[in-house]
């Protein structure tokens, strides 16, 4: 945990849980799964510091919090630009790194320079892909 050191957060032993958790965790937890997972350890902890970690994370480009599913936010430690494959019955998210070459006409973009782009796409995930999808 010595790459956590100087993230600017003091590092007491639930917060090393909790980055440890997140380490390389494609899953894009919720903060409650977050909870669940890192409760085993320290059974005193409480939501609200996991959730106060994820904001300090957030805040210091640690994470990203994703809104994907207006139900409950979720976060991802894989912080340079990607897109995700949402699946529509489960939720569950997948990481996808390529580009994708995207012409917004100047009648549309107006005076906005773009910068980036976030892509979503949705779809059903292998294991949900029974013929019973829920939609979105």
């Amino acid at each position: 945990m010595q790459k956590f050191k100087n993230i600017g957060l003091k590092l007491t032993p639930q917060r090393l849980a909790i980055l440890g958790f997140l380490e390389g965790n494609p899953d894009h937890p919720s903060a409650e799964d977050i909870y669940k997972a890192v409760s085993v350890q320290f059974p005193t902890m409480s939501l609200a510091t996991v959730y106060n970690t994820l904001d300090a994370l957030r805040e210091k480009g640690y994470i990203i919090e994703l809104t994907i599913d207006p139900a409950k936010k979720r976060f991802d430690p894989f912080t340079k630009m990607h897109h995700h494959l949402i699946c529509t019955s489960c939720k569950r998210v997948k990481d996808i790194h390529a580009d994708f070459m995207l012409d917004i006409p100047e009648q549309v973009r107006g005076d906005f320079r773009i910068t980036g782009n976030h892509i979503e796409f949705y779809g059903v995930c292998p294991v949900c892909g029974n013929g019973h999808e829920r939609r979105i």
